[in-house]
This record gives structure tokens, C-alpha cells and sequence, in this order.
């Protein structure tokens, strides 16, 4: 398996670029660029006093990694840019940014979009670099793929329908008849279906502006945090999109590449390790962005405990998740108790 990782501005005490050369199953990092809005919170905020100590540090990191053999993605994929959308002034702010990694002999081999206008615009700029279709376009079907391929070059499957194997493999038979490649996320925590996720996309791409504005109170804008509040809603990770490190290999000849989440991880090197073993002996939480391990003590989830039918029957599931309870049974199997 190829696997993409997500950049971390100083990570586990050392800098990025050397936990990734460590990794030789990591062959791409993703990364977005300075006070730019993505899918997180933006590189740099909180974290520096001046943007251009950022800066100097990031194009540290992606010389290093470069040099080091590493593939380049840069994310341009908030899923807001407000009036700007589809701007003379986004477009060449975008062209910008190319150009300036282009300068620093770092130009990104793929660039990943959840908005058509960017895809459009790095692909007239620059139509050798791989366009790639975020996960948070949510594209769940071949016909949708085929739709937008004329401004990408590479999808993520969306994440709600990765465990149907059926799936998956009309999804890559297509890809690969028409020249495209396919990925998908492994480690996501988020809830399947998440009916708030475009609203938290886009409070996410004005993260900077929002904390400045004050909040009310009694509202928290995640709504799995807000679930696991409540240990009878605990099976509900059950249901969510992951896949463990274990059942990976079933996607082998499907995908050409697997994201990890960890642009916000406390371990990076732990997950990236872990899924290119095949198998991982702890706490399935703590491989997962994001990780519930807090919500959920003095609760864990024994990754070793899981029955061998669990990927079989998760995968071949209606999700309907109303009437089953075959989640509710493994959840009582794997779930054990800090002492």
C-alpha cells in the first residue's frame, strides 16, 4: 500500500520530514499552505508569532522531504471561500501559491480540491500536476466520478461507503478503464453520514474568524462530541467509516493510495506504522482523527478483541443501523475498562 500523510508544523518533538523518511510505506504527504483555509484549522495559527516563521519552517520540511523521495500534495480544499468562490482573485491567489513552490523547486506532484474552480484553475496553470478530488466532495458513485473528470486526474472515495468492497471495486474498475487513480481515508473517527459535516466544513475554513468572534454559549459544533456525551450513543463509533489496519489488505489492487488522517494526531508515526504492519494490538481509538479516547474513558476499545466476521458483516451492511444490533454485540466484545 502507498500511504499519504498529513503534515504536522512540529510533530512528537521532531521535525515532520524526518518521522515521514523513517516510514518508507509513506510515499506522499499532504499539507496545506500558510493561513490558508483547508480542511483543519490553519497551519500556523496559534502556533507562531509571524506567519513568515511558518513559512521558513514549511519550506524546510518540503525540501527535506522532496530530497528525500517523498510525492508533494497540497491542499487547497476548504469547502468554503466565501464570495470569492469562483474569483479572478482566488484564481490567482492560487496561481500564487503554485508559483511560489514552483521557486522553492517544490512543486507539489498532486494538488487536492473540494472546489471545482480550483481544480479548473491548477488545471489550465499547471496541467502536469494531479488533481485530486478531496474526500469532502462526499463522491459515493461511479457516476459522479465521471461528471468531474474533466478538471481531476484522482478521487477519494467517499468515506461513508469505503467498507462495501462491491463498492469500492466499480468505483476502481472505472477509475482505472478511464486513466484515473483512487483513494481512500482509513482512519477517520468522524460519524458516518454526518448530517453536520458541511456545516462544520465550512466553520472550519473561517476557523481564524470565528474564534475572534464570541461564542454562544451551550453549543459545541461537533456533533460526535456532543453524541459520546451519552455512553448509551458509545456503539455508534461502530458505525463510522474506518477500516483497521487489519482488513487493509482487502483493498490491495483496488486503491492506489490510502490517506491517513494526522495533520492532528499525537502520534502520526504510531498510525502510519500500525497500518502499514497490518495489524495494531491497542486501543482502536487512539488510531482514529478524530480520536475519542477522552470521551469514551475509562472506556477503550481492544483492537485485537474484534470477531474475524466484523469487516465481512460491516461491509455487506444495509446501514440502515436501526434494527440490527450486531454493532451493539461487538462493542460489548471489544470494549474493556482502564484500571
Amino acid at each position: 500500500m502507498n500511504f499519504a500523510v498529513g503534515y504536522q508544523h512540529v510533530s512528537e518533538g521532531e521535525a515532520f520530514s524526518s518521522l515521514v523518511l523513517r516510514c518508507p510505506s509513506v510515499r506522499e504527504v499532504y499539507f496545506p499552505w500558510v493561513d490558508e483555509p483547508s480542511g483543519r484549522p490553519k497551519v500556523g495559527y496559534g502556533e507562531e508569532d509571524d506567519a513568515a516563521t511558518v513559512c521558513d519552517v514549511l519550506h524546510d520540511e518540503l525540501v527535506a522531504l522532496r530530497a528525500g523521495g517523498v510525492r508533494l500534495d497540497l491542499l487547497l480544499n476548504a469547502n468554503c471561500y466565501g464570495a470569492e468562490a469562483m474569483s479572478k482573485r482566488l484564481e490567482a491567489h492560487v496561481i500564487d501559491i503554485l508559483a511560489t513552490l514552483v521557486s522553492w523547486g517544490t512543486k507539489p506532484e498532486v494538488v487536492t480540491a473540494a472546489s471545482p474552480f480550483v481544480a479548473r484553475t491548477v488545471k489550465r496553470a499547471f496541467p502536469e500536476i494531479e488533481v485530486r478530488a478531496s474526500v469532502n466532495m462526499r463522491l459515493t458513485t461511479v457516476q459522479a466520478m465521471a461528471y468531474l473528470a474533466p478538471w481531476f486526474d484522482s478521487y477519494y472515495l467517499g468515506r461513508d461507503v469505503q467498507r462495501n468492497l462491491e463498492t469500492v471495486k466499480r468505483a476502481a474498475d472505472w477509475c482505472h478503464a478511464h486513466g484515473k487513480k483512487l483513494g481512500i481515508l482509513a482512519n477517520s473517527g468522524c460519524l458516518r453520514n454526518c448530517p453536520w459535516q458541511t456545516y462544520h466544513d465550512n466553520l472550519i475554513a473561517h476557523s481564524d474568524a470565528a474564534l475572534k468572534e464570541p461564542a454562544a454559549k451551550g453549543f459545541n459544533p461537533h456533533l460526535c462530541w456532543t453524541l459520546y456525551r451519552d455512553r448509551a450513543n458509545f456503539p455508534e463509533i461502530l458505525k463510522a467509516t474506518w477500516i483497521r489496519p487489519e482488513d487493509l489488505r482487502r483493498y490491495e489492487g483496488l486503491v492506489d493510495f490510502v490517506k491517513l488522517a494526522t495533520r492532528q494526531h499525537a502520534s502520526p508515526r504510531m498510525v502510519a506504522e500500525a497500518y502499514a504492519r497490518g495489524e495494531y494490538g491497542g486501543n482502536l481509538l487512539d488510531l482514529l482523527e478524530p480520536g475519542f479516547s477522552p470521551a469514551f474513558r475509562p472506556t477503550y476499545l481492544d483492537n485485537r478483541a474484534f470477531p474475524s466476521d466484523w469487516f465481512d458483516k460491516t461491509g455487506a451492511c444495509a446501514r440502515e443501523c436501526t434494527a440490527c444490533g450486531y454493532c451493539e454485540r461487538v462493542f460489548a466484545q471489544v470494549a474493556r475498562q482502564f484500571t
